[in-house]
């Protein structure tokens, strides 16, 4: 096994995949910026290695340093975590000319499913629906407007390249397409570089649902259920994960899960990844994405599984069978994710910075709170606004959302703005209660955004 990890990182992963290294008796190594000095996985790790200045770019992004970090004090093995490097390719092809593991894909994998048009082709030859859309990306005005007047409004400008929301707009006429399609364009030339958008047909009201798989170097490809994620923000930044989706009919589940796999093993995936889905109101799926890294709510489907996904990475990389196959997993009972985040849902989500003056965590059976806070803990205003997700389970939903509902009476953070009122609200929300989820929910339930 790995003697040293590095982990490529900070916050609340960071410290989510160092106590899964304690366990497995690995030594770890943390990398900080300037400003995440006072930062818990610093104190958790056994070495820590300063990148670099507060920017991304020239700390958390910045690969020689990085690298730099994992030769000087001798890691064999580098865990991305999600964000920042988990999915540029350069970043695993370093890690591979350094004689380092990388903890995820390789490089050719990574490249594979970053291109969103380029992956709708790929997923289209394997069988697995995609949302009807152009197959290459967008030349000019004059392609954009012949493919949705093929496809009819209203219509979705996506960026091509990275995720979290960004490069995505919705266009109802030609007007609007043509002014949304520019913005798109520039927002994804300056979050990932590349200007390239494609475009598919808009879904009304459909839900986001995810399957996690597991995939091993020797051929072996499984699937862990689905994870809920459609209770997100106007900007696709999720809020809430639950596991297993009201929404799924056990017929449905079984179709989505092998297309899961299939598109896994149409990519040759190899360690833990997530295959995103839209469902529409028909109960029709399509494929939305690949994610080729741990998802921030990987712990929903940790809870209702009983696997440490992270050890299952780790493992994995390491040359290890996955040890089980699709009829060994078993799913029992309900998980709700919360994210708890720095932000003020009452003007647009925000961000809200400050001193957490005191934390009080919320315990009791079935509950979990995967966090990087302490009292005194300065947020610094350069990263995500991600402060803690609080994690239930039970054996019913019902019991899920009465559990997280407590929980959240009993979690406080004094010093800043927090997301903990908005989840209540969700959580009492009738629709919400009911199932009755989809990507709009906030606006069309909740009468915000």
């Amino acid at each position: 096994m790995f003697k040293k990890i590095l982990i490529a990182n900070r916050g609340e992963i960071a410290v989510r995949v160092i106590r899964t290294c304690r366990e497995m008796g690995i030594a770890t190594v943390a990398v900080y910026s300037e400003a995440d000095r006072d930062c818990l996985h610093v104190a958790l790790a056994d070495e820590a290695v300063c990148i670099g200045p507060a920017p991304n770019q020239d700390s958390y992004l910045n690969i020689p340093n990085i690298m730099q970090a994992a030769l000087n004090t001798g890691a064999d093995a580098i865990h991305p975590g999600y964000g920042n490097l988990s999915e540029v390719a350069a970043f695993a092809e370093n890690c591979d000319i350094c004689g380092i593991k990388f903890i995820g894909p390789d490089a050719s994998t990574i490249r594979s499913t970053q291109d969103k048009a380029a992956a709708r082709k790929l997923m289209r030859q394997a069988g697995v629906p995609v949302i009807p859309g152009s197959d290459e990306v967008v030349q000019n005005d004059q392609d954009a407007l012949q493919t949705a007047s093929r496809l009819g409004y209203p219509v979705l400008i996506k960026a091509a390249m990275g995720g979290g929301g960004r490069g995505i707009r919705v266009a109802q006429n030609d007007q609007d397409l043509l002014s949304n399609l520019h913005l798109a364009q520039s927002e994804a030339q300056a979050a990932f570089g590349r200007g390239d958008v494609y475009i598919e047909k808009y879904l009304e009201q459909p839900r986001h649902v995810e399957f996690q798989v597991l995939a091993d170097a020797h051929g072996n490809i499984i699937h862990l259920g689905e994870r809920e994620c459609s209770i997100q923000t106007n900007k696709h930044q999720k809020l809430l994960e639950e596991s297993p989706c009201v929404g799924l009919g056990r017929r449905l589940r079984h179709h989505m899960g092998d297309a899961a796999v299939r598109a896994a093993k149409a990519v040759g995936y190899v360690n833990a990844g997530t295959v995103e889905f839209m469902v529409d109101a028909e109960g029709r799926f399509y494929f939305l994405e690949m994610n080729t890294r741990i998802q921030v709510e990987h712990p929903v489907t940790e809870m209702v599984t009983g696997l440490d996904l992270v050890k299952e990475q780790i493992r994995i990389a390491y040359g290890h069978k996955l040890g089980r196959g699709q009829r060994d997993v078993e799913r029992r009972g309900h998980a709700i994710e919360c994210r708890i985040t720095a932000e003020d849902h009452t003007n647009r989500f925000l961000a809200s910075g400050g001193t957490v003056d005191s934390l009080r965590l919320p315990g009791g059976p079935g509950v979990r709170v995967d966090t990087h806070l302490y009292p005194g803990y300065t947020i610094p205003p350069f990263y995500d606004a991600l402060l803690a997700k609080l994690i239930v389970w039970a054996p019913t939903r019902a019991e899920a959302i009465a559990r997280a509902a407590r929980a959240l009476g009993e979690f406080e953070i004094t010093g800043l703005k927090t997301t903990i009122p908005f989840h209540r609200e969700i959580l009492a929300n009738a629709y919400f209660r009911r199932g009755e989820i989809a990507t709009n929910f906030l606006q069309h339930r909740m009468g915000l955004l």
